[in-house]
């Protein structure tokens, strides 16, 4: 079950919980009604996750994934093995 959050809801959940979550009024909440308590998470649009498919191809073609890490962040030293 969705919800979109209200102002006046707004104000009855904690600071630290919407600015956790990113929650502004008009945000959609995803209700678990199967759960014993009471769950509630940011909805996702499904469509604009599935249009991320792919951007990063272009870009580091042929590289592995550790190289693909290592020149978006930079090298990281590791500790010695023990």
């Amino acid at each position: 079950m969705q919800a979109v959050l209200t102002s006046e809801a707004f104000a009855f959940i904690p600071e630290s919980i919407r600015q956790k979550l990113k929650l502004k009024p008009g945000s959609v909440l995803d209700f678990d009604e199967d759960a014993p308590f009471l769950k509630a998470v940011p909805a996702f649009d499904i469509a604009e996750m599935m249009a991320c498919i792919g951007v990063g191809k272009e870009g580091f073609q042929g590289k592995t994934s550790d190289e693909w890490l290592e020149e978006s962040r930079g090298a990281v030293e590791l500790p010695d093995e023990k």
